[in-house]
């Protein structure tokens, strides 16, 4: 049995999203951030850097499966189901692009929005006003990055966010997206192609399961 371990809202709602979108069993194991529970010791031997998600599988081939880092449990979960087509064939020029997609959703748009959330781990103890500008310098990139995927939707027209299909890339877009809805600038759903793309996103089955299993509350982007 995979076991996802969550907490409401946060990156795990992209795996949480595809697991939905695949209908495999699964269970949910949250991770209590309010208590600290990602630093207890129990959590820690799943994940050393204490971050949430962990993907744990016991029945897995060979040994139990226990793995790390959001774009990983999802790469991992598309090729053990790739007849879901929740990725392009491997290999194809489509592959290559929701590689890229994938990377720079993880490593540049969601980096970001951390700094965004967390400015003071980038400043000296206590230094209030370095956090404000490094916080102001963030949601200044952030408003570039989603331009970035506005204009990606633009471009292909299509409903999804690799075109014409949906993908894993969309529950990858969706989450990040929607940290974005108290945004005191433009939020992602104040776009022209990104507003109308959230509320299709919205309107899918998996992700209303996800929302009403994380009890999360409106506004959801």
């Amino acid at each position: 049995m995979r076991h996802l371990h969550y907490y409401p809202g946060t990156a795990s709602m992209v795996p949480h999203i595809v697991l939905e979108e695949l209908g495999v069993p699964y269970q949910r194991v949250l991770v209590d951030r309010a208590v600290d529970a990602h630093k207890a010791p129990e959590y820690l031997k799943l994940n050393p850097n204490g971050l949430i998600p962990v993907l744990t599988q016991d029945d897995a081939p060979g040994a139990p499966l226990v793995l790390y880092e959001t774009a990983a449990i999802v790469l991992h979960l598309c090729d053990t189901h790739s007849s879901a087509g929740l990725a392009p064939a491997v290999g194809t020029a489509e592959w290559a692009h929701f590689y890229k997609w994938l990377m720079r959703l993880t490593n540049t748009l969601q980096a970001t929005l951390i700094v965004y959330f967390y400015p003071e781990r980038w400043v000296a103890p206590g230094n209030a006003a370095g956090a404000a500008q490094v916080k102001a310098a963030a949601e200044t990139k952030i408003a570039g990055l989603l331009d970035q995927l506005d204009a990606e939707l633009a471009r292909h027209g299509q409903a999804w966010f690799m075109g014409a299909h949906y993908s894993a890339l969309d529950a990858y877009v969706f989450t990040l997206c929607r940290w974005t809805r108290n945004f005191s600038s433009v939020p992602a759903r104040a776009r022209p192609h990104l507003g109308p793309y959230l509320q299709r996103m919205l309107a899918r089955p998996a992700l209303q399961r996800v929302l009403a299993a994380e009890q999360l509350d409106p506004p959801f982007v």
